[in-house]
Order: structure tokens, then sequence, then C-alpha cells
């Protein structure tokens, strides 16, 4: 089952869910982490794994052969995303936009392009325990995630249990890390701005098709607005964390609660549980629907 861990907004404790879910299932099932926050990824600091494999990821860029184009501007039409141009006569990459799509290449009629690997990062795979941590690190400067976000994603593997750390907001990085998962968890906190960027997350993950519940991070705090809200949607609120000085001295020194606060094991066990049973009811449903 391959569960994802996202928010709407920044802050709101969606590494600590998603670390502390990974510890609390260790020794149980196999477990695989995936932190897909590759602007900054932050869960190592955490499970504190040990690399023992780090991989540069590139994607193909175009270069162009002046001698063969024939400035036929083909190749800026075919471009989604303004990676290419031409402009004086002459045509103009931006590598720092490109996609790796090919069309450009595919779609020369002159053949006048070929392509480049052009480095944007660092894949790194090592073990934290006995779970399986994989993580990307953009390189400074780069501005496209996803490529190596999906990098990421292609180290699932076949373990019962793959839990994503995804960035935090609704953009491009996020749904490329969300997309394809049995179930979404989405932390908030009970706040205007975490109930404002919670509904954003909800419409991305329905958008996407993928079932989500709710977890409420520092719920002492703030008002009830999240949680009338999750009511009238009909999203279920998994789980209710209180706001404690205790846990947040424990997250600054690169604490986890199930290691320092042992009667939070069984709390994020159950949180698994519940939804493994949500899926397979989504499962059945659907199998019952065909």
């Amino acid at each position: 089952m391959r569960v994802a861990v996202a928010s709407g907004k920044g802050g709101t404790g969606k590494t600590t869910i998603a670390v502390n879910l990974a510890l609390a299932l260790e020794g149980k099932v196999p477990v695989r982490f995936l932190d897909c926050d590759v602007e900054e990824p932050n869960a190592h600091l955490f499970l504190k794994p040990t690399f023992d494999h780090e991989r540069v990821v590139s994607i193909p860029v175009p270069d162009v052969e002046e001698a063969k184009c024939t400035v036929c501007k083909k190749c800026g039409e075919v471009c989604a995303f303004n990676a290419i141009a031409v402009a004086g006569g002459k045509v103009v990459t931006f590598p720092e936009l490109c996609h790796g799509c090919g069309a450009c290449a595919r779609f020369c009629p002159s053949q006048a392009i070929r392509e480049r690997s052009h480095r944007i990062g660092i894949l790194a795979t090592g073990r934290a325990g006995s779970v399986t941590f994989v993580q990307g690190k953009m390189d400074v400067g780069t501005p496209l995630a996803p490529p190596l976000i999906k990098a990421v994603k292609k180290e699932m593997g076949s373990e019962e249990a793959v839990i994503i750390d995804a960035p935090p907001g609704t953009s491009c990085p996020v749904v490329t890390s969300v997309d394809g998962s049995d179930f979404c968890l989405l932390v908030t906190e009970p706040t205007p701005f975490g109930l404002h960027d919670l509904k954003l997350a909800v419409g991305m993950v329905r958008e996407l098709g993928i079932p989500c519940g709710v977890i409420v991070n520092r719920a002492t705090l703030g008002d009830f607005h999240v949680e009338r809200y999750c009511y009238e949607e009909g999203i279920p609120v998994l789980l209710k964390i209180p706001f404690d000085r205790r846990y947040a001295a424990c997250y600054s020194q690169g604490d986890c609660l199930v290691k320092v606060y042992p009667e939070w094991v069984p709390v994020f066990a159950d949180l698994w549980r519940q939804v493994e049973r949500m899926v397979k009811r989504g499962a059945r449903a659907l199998g019952n629907q065909r």
C-alpha cells in the first residue's frame, strides 16, 4: 500500500507524521520511505539513515546543430514549456525550463536537434534500521522538481508499506509526489490558514481520484472550523495530535515521538490500520461498480 503524506501549507507537521508512521510500522511490516520533498529533504534528520548508494539524476535537454537548422520554428511550436524558442533568426534553448519530453527532437524536420544530459540533482538510497530510505536532493538553482521526484518514485519497491513524504503546497511537485498513491494523509492545523490550504489540498487529491483523510496537528490550539469542514465534506479525521511543548522540543532536537514517547506507537500503528481498511473498502466498492 502506497500512502502519501501531504499538506496544503508548510509547517503543519507533515514530515513528523510520515517519519513516526514509518517507525511505528518498523519490524511489523516491510517499510520503504520516499522523501519526495526534493527541494529541501529533511526526513533523514529524524530517521538518520545510512546511505549506501548515490547517483546523479539528469534529464535530456535539446542541443541545436546550427549547420542543420533551417529556423522553421517547429521546435518552439511543439514545446509546451517554452524551453526552446526562435529569436533573431536563431534557436535559443532554456534548459532550466525543459522537462525532457523530447518533442523538439522528435518533430524537428531537419533533425538538427540532439539531446544532451542536464544534471538536476542527486538520488540517494540507504537504510534506517529496517526501513528502506530513498531521497532526492535538487541541485542549487535548479527550478524543476518533478523529474527528480519521478526518479525517487521509480525506487518504489514492493514493500508492504510505502510512505511518501510529499512537498508542501498543491503545485506540480506535490501532484507528482501524490499521483498513483492508494491513499493520501492530509496534515493540517486548526487555523484559518490551515483550513484555507486544506481546501486546496482536498481539491487536488479529489482531482487525482485519490481517497484522503485528515490529521489535525496542534489540535488544542485554534478553532473547530477544520473539523466542521471535514464533517461537511465527508472527510474522515483520522488523528488529532494536541499541542504540547514537549513534542515541539522533541522535534527541535531531531527526535521522534514514537521513540521518546512510546505511547504513540500504537496510535500510529492504528492510523495505518485505519487507512488500510478504507483502501480495502474503496477497492471492494470499485469492484462492485464494475
